[in-house]
This record gives structure tokens, sequence and C-alpha cells, in this order.
């Protein structure tokens, strides 16, 4: 029996750079999606309708109804093309939940490759991402990973280039952080404060094509990280000891609650991923490198 199997990988975003409030809610954002080497795995095969199973350390945070994203990735790409929903879907969780991390997204890329090819769609990449915008504004991206710069929703986006490879060490929290909740507390932090519209900046744009990673570092931004450790104090624990063990740069990866710390090089990441793991403040450290690919 045919079975499709691809990889998707988790994102951070080395610059993320949110603007006011608009009035339906939302936010227009800036920022650089850059994929890391932590992987969930889609298999998908022929069946009789649609089930999406969730297996790995992370599935048990994963919604098993409707609601769940990579069945409505299935269900979203079927009614496009035209064609019954029909498929076994399985998702082996290693990202992290609500995590910062987009493993939502990624599943979601993921079932929407799978299934094209599955089905025997020959979608476009443009045709994919189309279906994968009506899903979350972190699913286009996933859909090839790599390092881009992300506006609109965060569903516009230009490649870029990275001249290196760049060595990262994540600090992932015991427990995950509502994306919602996190920009409620944004907007209340910034109430009364004119906000700027959102941009990228120049500075991360040179670094990561110049792959000098003590100026990525320098470069590192997040506007949610003040609302996240607001939201969870402890993070605040975690940030000082990845600086006080030697990190080149560290951040709040996303709505958080993972923290991402930047090495030299593969060594200097193994040595901060002890350090940090001695430190006591967080549940698990995964040393990941970037650019890393759907597919890969």
């Amino acid at each position: 029996m045919l079975q499709v199997i691809t990889r998707v990988p988790a994102k951070i975003n080395p610059v993320l750079s949110v603007g006011p409030a608009r009035r339906d809610g939302y936010h227009d954002l800036a920022t650089v999606f850059h994929a890391v080497s932590l992987y969930d795995e889609v298999r998908a095969r022929a069946g009789d309708d649609l089930t999406v199973t969730m297996s790995g350390p992370y599935a048990g945070g994963v919604p098993s109804d409707a609601t769940n994203l990579a069945t409505r990735a299935a269900r979203a790409l079927a009614k496009r093309a035209g064609v019954p929903a029909k498929a076994r879907v399985d998702v082996h969780k290693a990202i992290p939940v609500a995590a910062g991390l987009a493993g939502g997204s990624a599943d979601a890329a993921g079932v929407l490759r799978a299934c094209d090819a599955l089905w025997e769609l020959g979608a476009s990449d443009t045709e994919l991402a189309t279906v994968a915008a009506t899903l979350g504004s972190d699913v286009p991206f996933a859909l090839a990973g790599g390092t881009a710069v992300g506006t609109g929703r965060g569903e516009r986006l230009r490649g870029i280039t990275v001249g290196t490879t760049l060595h990262w060490v994540l600090a992932v929290a015991s427990r995950g952080l509502s994306t919602p909740d996190v920009y409620r507390r944004l907007d209340e932090l910034r109430s009364g404060v004119s906000v700027p519209e959102p941009a990228v900046g120049e500075a991360i744009l040179t670094a990561l094509a110049g792959g000098d990673p003590g100026a990525v570092a320098a470069s590192l931004r997040n506007d949610m990280q003040e609302a996240a450790v607001a939201l969870r104090p402890e993070l605040a624990d975690t940030l000082r000891a990845g600086r006080e063990a030697g990190a080149l740069g560290g951040i709040v990866s996303g709505s958080g609650p993972t923290c991402a710390f930047l090495a030299r090089d593969g060594e200097h990441s193994g040595e901060l991923a002890a350090r940090l793991d001695a430190s006591g403040t967080c549940a698990q450290v995964l040393q990941v490198t970037g650019p890393a690919r759907t597919g890969d």
C-alpha cells in the first residue's frame, strides 16, 4: 500500500516585530522565520475516510477533534481539489506543543504535502500556500522551511539567504503558553502607548546573509517577549541562565514559552546545552541547527 512520508521542521523567530492591534483584533507582523532541525513526521496512506492519529512524546497535548490543524488541513485541501477527504494520517509529534515553535502549523503543512502526493493532485507550491494561509499564519512558511521574512499576518513570505549553519539550543518549558493570551497581555502592556508599524530592520538580514553568529545574536528581537515573561515570570530565569551559560544571545521564541539561545558552533552548542540543563530552569534542552527544510 502506498504510503507518503514527509518531515516538517519547527521554527523560531530571530526577529518578531508586532504592530498595533487592528480594529479586527489582529496584528500586522514583520518577522524572520527560521526553520530548525526538530521535526514532526507525517505519514499518509489510503483510507475509507479521514482519520488523523497522533503519536510521539507530545501527542497528548494535541486536540483529537475536528479543530486539529492536521485534520483541518486535509479537509481544506480535499475541498479545494474537489476530491473526497480519504486518508489515514499519522503525525509523530517531536515538536513540543504550545511552545512558540509552530508545531501545529508544521503538522498542517506536512499533511498538505503528504495528501497532495497521496491523492496525486500535483498542486503547485502557490496553490498549497493559498490553502495553507487559510489555516494559520505560520503554515505557509512551514510548507518549505528555510529562512524567510514574513509580513502581513506572517503569510506573505520572501526567502532570504543565511550564510552559514546556525547552532541553537532550545530551552523547553514544562507547560505551554496560549498565543491569544500572550497577544492580550501585549496589548495590555501597550495600552496608551503609540506603537509603530512592524519592521524587521536591515541588521538581522545583513547578519544572516554574512553568516556571522555574533551579529545575528546582537540583532535578536521579539516584541512578544515582555508579555510572555509577564505571564510566565520564570522565563526570566531561563533567559538569565542562558546568558550566564555563555550564549551569544537568547530570545523567547514566538509567543513562547520556549527560549532559543544562539551558540558559536557545534562544540559551543553542546557546552551551552549542558550548562542550561544543569541550571534547572527548563524542562528539556534540545540542540538544533538551521536553516532546515521541509522534507529533509
